[in-house]
C-alpha cells in the first residue's frame, strides 16, 4: 500500500554536520542575515544536501524499477546536467501534488503531482524548478532560513568535524522556510519565463504544457497544500504564459 500525504516538514529528522563545512564559523553568525548572504555556494549547497538526505530517508522514494521511476527517468534524459547545474530528480510516495528545489541541484517529485498531469506538463515543471535553482531563487530561500531558522544555534554547536543533532522541531522549522514556505510572485514568474523561454525551448517540448498545467492547479488550489500553496496564483500565471507563448 501506498504511503499518503507525506509532510515535507516531517519531525523526525536529522541534520548532519559535514566534515569540509565549517558549521561553527559560517552558522554560529548565521542569526545576522548579512552574514548568511555570505554563504559561499558550496556551503549553501553542503546544507541544503544535508537537508534534502533527511528528507529523502524520511520520505519512500520510488526507485527506477517503479512506474514513476521510469517515466521520471525518461522525462529527465540527459538532464543530470542542464545550463551549468548538476541534477538530481527523484519520486516520492506520496499522494500531494508537490514538487521542491534546493540549491545543491537535487529536485523532488511527489507522485500525486505526476499522477495529476502529462508528460509535458511534468516537463514545464521541471523547467520551473530548475529556474528556481539557476536564478538563485533556492540559495536565497536557504540564506534566510540559516539566518532565522532555531535550527542555526544548534548548528553552530562545535567545530569542523561535528556532528550537528537538531531537535524535531529545529528541522521542522528549517524545512518550512525552505521546502513548505510560499514563492514570491516575482519569482513564480521568473521561474515560469525560464521554464518556456529556456528550458522548454532548447529541449524542444510543447509549451502550451505549462498552461495546462498552471489551469490544472488552479482547479485544485482550493483544497490548499503541496505546490497550489508553495507557488502562488497559479491561474494568474496561466494567463499570463497563454500571453508569453502567444
Amino acid at each position: 500500500m501506498r504511503r499518503r500525504d507525506f509532510v515535507v516538514a516531517a519531525p523526525a529528522l536529522i541534520l548532519v554536520g559535514c566534515k569540509n563545512m565549517d558549521a561553527g564559523g559560517a552558522l554560529s553568525a548565521a542569526g545576522d542575515l548579512a552574514k548568511a548572504a555570505s554563504l559561499t555556494d558550496a556551503e549553501v549547497s553542503g546544507y541544503a544536501a544535508q537537508m534534502v538526505a533527511a528528507q529523502d530517508k524520511q520520505a519512500k522514494i520510488l526507485g527506477a524499477s517503479s512506474k514513476y521511476g521510469q517515466r521520471m527517468a525518461k522525462l529527465t534524459s540527459g538532464l543530470q546536467s542542464f545550463d551549468g547545474l548538476k541534477l538530481d530528480f527523484k519520486v516520492y510516495d506520496s499522494n500531494q501534488i508537490n514538487a521542491f528545489a534546493c540549491p545543491n541541484g537535487a529536485i523532488r517529485f511527489y507522485s500525486g503531482l505526476m499522477d495529476a498531469m502529462t508528460d509535458d506538463e511534468i516537463r514545464y515543471v521541471i523547467g520551473h524548478e530548475i529556474g528556481h535553482i539557476k536564478l538563485g531563487h533556492s540559495k536565497s530561500r536557504m540564506q534566510t532560513a540559516l539566518a532565522t531558522s532555531a535550527a542555526q544555534k544548534t548548528a553552530a554547536s562545535s567545530g569542523n568535524t561535528a556532528v550537528a543533532v537538531l531537535a524535531d522541531s529545529q528541522i521542522g522549522d528549517l524545512m518550512a522556510k525552505v521546502v513548505v514556505a510560499q514563492h514570491s510572485q516575482s519569482n513564480e514568474n521568473a521561474a515560469d519565463d525560464y521554464a518556456v523561454q529556456q528550458f522548454l525551448t532548447k529541449i524542444g517540448s510543447n509549451k502550451k504544457g505549462a498552461v495546462t498545467a498552471l489551469e490544472k492547479l488552479a482547479a485544485m488550489s482550493g483544497g490548499g497544500g503541496g505546490w497550489t500553496s508553495t507557488h502562488p496564483a497559479p491561474k494568474e500565471r496561466a494567463e499570463r504564459m497563454k500571453k508569453l507563448i502567444g
